[in-house]
């Protein structure tokens, strides 16, 4: 048998019972086939990127399967011909990560508000920055840097010929 991950998204009107049993229904289908269900994460409710079937937002869920292709072909028709489920994705693997998934572990120190970069007090703002000194020259028109006194063009309307 075959190791795959497999992540779904759930509408954001469900309740996470409701998500739970749509995690348990598919374990059994599954399992139903002759394959296994490993570690199962659910990564809460997330904002997206894009409407999907006019949902904002939609719950993550992780699943690691130890499958043969017929369970997974027949999650994923059920899947696809569920309403609570918006997309879906599976991918093969070597093997399954040990450990909460990175997303998780994203989640955990959002959570801690550890994010590693202190409280910003020991580098300067974007204002406070010494950008060393600038020549503007004088603005009345007279000098202007390194281009000369400034020429009508020839051929310009106002120009004295």
């Amino acid at each position: 048998m075959a190791l795959y991950e497999h992540v779904f998204l759930a509408r954001q009107d469900l309740t996470q019972q409701q998500v739970d049993d749509l995690v348990q229904h598919y374990k059994g289908v599954v399992e139903a086939n002759g394959g296994k269900v490993g570690r199962v994460e659910n990564w809460g409710l997330k904002s997206l990127t894009y409407r999907i079937k006019k949902n904002r937002k939609a719950y993550y869920t992780l699943m690691d399967l130890d499958a043969p292709a017929k369970a997974l072909n027949e999650m994923e028709r059920q899947q696809s011909l569920s309403e609570d489920v918006l997309r879906f994705l599976t991918v093969k693997v070597d093997a399954h990560e040990e450990g909460p998934s990175a997303m998780l572990q994203k989640r955990d120190r959002d959570e801690r508000g550890d994010r590693g970069f202190g409280d910003r007090g020991d580098r300067p703002r974007f204002g406070d920055r010494d950008r060393g000194p600038r020549s503007f020259g004088d603005r009345e028109g007279g000098d202007r840097g390194d281009r000369g006194p400034r020429r009508p063009r020839e051929g310009a309307e106002g120009s004295a010929e």
